[in-house]
């Protein structure tokens, strides 16, 4: 599955959302600013938590239920 050149890695999202918190938790926005930013910021979340789950279940693939690793063939 090949990579969209407009999708940004989770490490990408995270470090843009920090960003974000910061400029929001010092307050120094106007209030228009404030909720488009909170918008950017959710959209960015909701974008990690879809990653975190894919990661989740590939994991889960691999790792049985009681920790052993199954055996799988890789895909490139």
């Amino acid at each position: 599955m090949e990579k969209k050149k407009s999708e940004k890695s989770f490490e990408e999202n995270m470090e843009e959302l920090s960003k974000i918190v910061e400029k929001l938790e010092a307050g120094e926005i106007p209030l228009d600013d404030a909720i488009s930013e909170f918008q950017k910021a959710m959209c960015l979340a909701k974008a990690c938590d879809e990653k975190l789950k894919t990661a989740q279940e590939a994991i889960h693939k691999i790792v049985s239920d009681d920790n052993e690793i199954k055996d799988f063939e890789v895909s490139e």
